[in-house]
């Protein structure tokens, strides 16, 4: 096996799609998945099984890919411990985070960063639904961007910021003229909903339970944000969100709305504290100065 082969087939599990890990990658889809089967006929089992809606992982697959993590950070970790040793400051910074992220704020943390540590890559890794926090327990990232609530034992954290909470909603709804909602204006508002996130982080979203006692009505169910605003758009189901991504995920078929009456989004970043990583403590001390928490 290849470390190249390995990092391609780790890519398509984090995203469960040939063609956003291509797009992740910046190789060609049809590149992608020739170099997965190489891997697999190399190796003489199926991997991963492919469908319309993307790849899920076989029992061989799931095997690999806990192997291939441990392969890949020890010549992670084997690169950046050289580069240091030659520049003084230089390595690999896996930065994992979801959708927006932190918005603007975490751009100007990183461009903060790299003002000085030019000789660190910065690699962003895109998660769907608090997986970015199993990421970083299973050593596949070195920081991440955390929406809570989340579970965050055994890890440090440091708080970035706060967002209002949107609802987003078809343009045509009738309640997509309002310039604000209670949560209560949307009792009856079916929500999308995902089973790939831990239930507490769910009903958190969707203000489950309500201020009377009454529970949301479930509408669609999506495995990542893309699937969710096409849920939205189509009108199979309304969708709460942080204000970064009424910018970052603007579209002129879903409009959003504020909800002035829920708690507002938190967002941490967090990491492994046994690592003694200086890369990560320097990133760390860049977002303590851009947002002058302690």
């Amino acid at each position: 096996m290849e470390i190249r082969e390995l990092r391609y087939f780790v890519a398509v599990c984090r995203e469960r799609h040939f063609g956003r890990a291509a797009e992740a990658l910046y190789i060609s889809q049809p590149s992608l998945s020739h170099a997965i089967k190489k891997l697999e006929t190399r190796l003489g089992v199926r991997l991963l099984d492919r469908h319309a809606r993307g790849v899920d992982l076989t029992p061989a697959g799931a095997d690999l890919l806990a192997e291939a993590r441990k392969v890949l950070l020890a010549v992670d970790r084997a690169h950046a411990a050289v580069g240091k040793h030659r520049t003084g400051k230089a390595g690999t910074l896996r930065l994992g985070f979801q959708a927006s992220g932190a918005g603007a704020l975490l751009t100007e943390i990183r461009a903060a960063f790299q003002r000085d540590h030019r000789g660190v890559t910065v690699v962003p890794l895109r998660y769907d639904w608090g997986q970015e926090v199993e990421a970083l327990r299973a050593h596949e990232i070195d920081i991440a961007v955390v929406w809570q609530p989340q579970d965050l034992h055994g890890l440090r954290s440091l708080p970035l910021t706060t967002e209002e909470r949107y609802l987003g909603l078809p343009a045509a709804h009738p309640l997509a003229t309002r310039t604000s909602l209670s949560i209560m204006d949307i009792k009856d508002v079916p929500l999308t909903w995902t089973r790939h996130a831990p239930p507490t982080w769910v009903s958190w979203w969707a203000v489950n339970p309500r201020p009377d006692g009454s529970h949301p009505v479930c509408g669609a169910e999506n495995r990542n944000v893309e699937e969710q605003l096409e849920n939205v758009a189509s009108g199979a189901g309304a969708a709460i969100s942080p204000a970064s991504m009424t910018t970052y995920y603007s579209r002129p078929d879903i409009r959003w709305v504020l909800l002035h009456d829920v708690e507002p989004l938190r967002i941490d970043l967090a990491w492994n504290p046994g690592e003694h990583d200086p890369i990560v403590a320097e990133f760390v001390a860049a977002a303590r100065a851009r947002t002058g928490s302690t």
